[in-house]
């Protein structure tokens, strides 16, 4: 299968080495192994893609949306013939576990699908204006070339979330993905090419020299979208980049989710949901439940049945039957998980299970789980991105929505209760872009998905995605009457006027 990956760059719709001939070694994190080698773009190379995405600008934009929407439908059909292979090959590079990479296909071939679909809805309006003088008159038509860094942690599911609503839109795009889990994109981008996409309309350029090569293309004023998820302190930086072109942005940035269980909450279904918002992707994910706030009359028997699960989950290569828990991406991910376990132990926590690295090859931590965490704690403020599970208990309703609002973030977050009025008032009170109620699992093609304060801004998925990548023109027309009388006067006669 690995033979199969493009290890080149695609520019201009030709893969090719770098400009320097440097490659970079694609480790598989469970073993400490290389996968692959694969060409590392230098900011010539850079230059290079963006170069074809401006070229091909034109003759994409201007390409039927139904011929743009039939090019992603082929391409979410040949994933689907094709998603074994790609499950197998993000859990090599990624390390989740296969049953997971599985729903990752299924889940970012969506993206294909939905705005195969939007790709002929876009639309405008037509109307009089409110003085009657003239026409008012909405376009939307494509942003122009766009840049888009992608993640380690969703490496398909993140491509096409950007790709997609970009190539509906009719914008051309360069894509920079993770340097830690490349293969998945360049995979993709070779589909894409079978689906019939033109040359230059997607370039892929994998590098570990992510700044000098993504500076001169954003400061670049051919370049019109820019899109990043990823952390919130690279976000800020690129932000600052971007505002000297005035670049159209979307960012989805980093979250701190808090995991609300109350004292009224089905309990069976609050420990599934905390088990899929929490350990999903080995905890490494945007959306993961960060702090679980828990109603003191029920917290003794969360943490009791939930550390009974955790503590049974089966640690390993994602490959291997059963795993639950698969590596975290790399050493620095395993230090920083146990420096967070470490700190809120110091600070008074409990250890129910876990709690330390796993010994072998690979980068495995242990599924853990803290109960009487303190405020203060560094796994509070901070977002884990590993499989530790947090708990500290609350009093009222008031108590929970401060607690879980005191944070710089607003991703996402999660309720349980079997009050339909509480659930209400936690949708206008809790300072979140997406909230799960009753669920563990928010994410969806057809929803809008993204988050408010310094987890980001604008949407990706749901018509709301595909806005992203359109530009909205108004023009105005003069009364196409005027001259002619009014509407009235120049209206046919009826019948009954006709007769007299």
């Amino acid at each position: 299968m690995l033979d199969r990956v493009p290890t080149g760059l695609l520019v201009d719709g030709t893969w090719r080495p770098a400009a320097d001939d440097a490659t970079f070694a694609v480790v598989d994190p469970a073993t400490g192994e290389t996968l692959l080698h694969i060409a590392d773009a230098s900011p010539e190379d850079g230059g290079k893609a963006l170069d074809a995405a401006v070229a091909a600008r034109h003759g994409w934009a201007t390409t039927p949306p139904r011929q743009r929407a039939e090019v992603l439908r082929r391409a979410f059909d040949l994933l689907q013939e094709r998603r074994e292979e790609f499950a197998l090959l993000m859990t090599l590079e990624m390390g989740k576990p296969l049953a997971e990479a599985r729903g990752e296909v299924a889940y970012g071939g969506e993206f294909l699908r939905w705005f195969s679909e939007e790709a002929v809805r876009i639309g405008g309006s037509y109307g009089t204006n409110p003085e009657g003088t003239g026409r008012a008159i909405v376009t939307h038509k494509p942003v122009g070339p766009a840049y888009l860094i992608t993640p380690w942690n969703f490496p398909l599911a993140m491509a096409t979330r950007k790709i997609a609503p970009a190539l509906a839109a009719g914008c051309t795009v360069v894509v920079k993905p993770a340097e830690l889990t490349p293969l998945t994109t360049l995979l993709l981008a070779d589909l894409l090419v079978e689906a019939g996409v033109p040359a230059g309309v997607v370039n892929v350029v994998p590098t570990t020299r992510a700044a000098a090569v993504s500076e001169p293309v954003i400061s670049d004023p051919r370049l019109r979208k820019l899109s990043f998820t990823g952390s919130t302190p690279v976000g800020r930086t690129l932000l600052a980049q971007a505002a000297t072109t005035v670049l159209r942005t979307s960012m989805e940035l980093g979250g701190n989710a808090p995991f609300l269980v109350f004292e009224d909450a089905d309990l069976d279904l609050a420990i599934e949901g905390a088990l899929a918002a929490k350990f999903r992707n080995t905890g490494q994910a945007c959306t993961a439940a960060n702090r679980f706030l828990v109603h003191e009359d029920v917290a003794d028997e969360f943490a009791r049945r939930i550390t009974e699960r955790v503590a049974a989950m089966h640690v390993g290569r994602g490959t291997e039957d059963g795993v639950a828990i698969g590596p975290l991406i790399d050493d620095r991910a395993v230090d920083k998980a146990h420096r967070l376990v470490t700190d809120a132990l110091d600070r008074g926590a409990t250890l129910r299970t876990g709690g330390h690295p796993v010994d072998g090859p690979g980068t495995f931590y242990a599924p853990t789980v803290l109960t009487d965490v303190q405020p203060g704690s560094d796994l509070l403020r901070d977002e884990i991105f590993g499989p530790v599970l947090a708990i500290r208990t609350f009093r009222t309703e008031d108590e929970a929505v401060a607690a879980a609002n005191d944070t710089e973030y607003g991703l996402v977050g999660y309720a349980f209760t079997e009050d339909p009025a509480r659930g209400q008032r936690l949708m206008e009170r809790l300072e979140t872009g997406m909230l799960g109620l009753n669920t563990g699992v928010v994410s969806n093609a057809s929803a809008p998905f993204g988050g408010v304060k310094q987890s980001g801004l604008g949407r990706e998925g749901g018509g709301e995605g595909i806005a992203e990548y359109l530009e909205t023109m108004y023009t105005l027309t003069p009364d196409p009457f005027r001259g002619r009388g009014t509407a009235a006067t120049t209206a046919p006669a009826t019948t009954e006027g006709a007769a007299r």
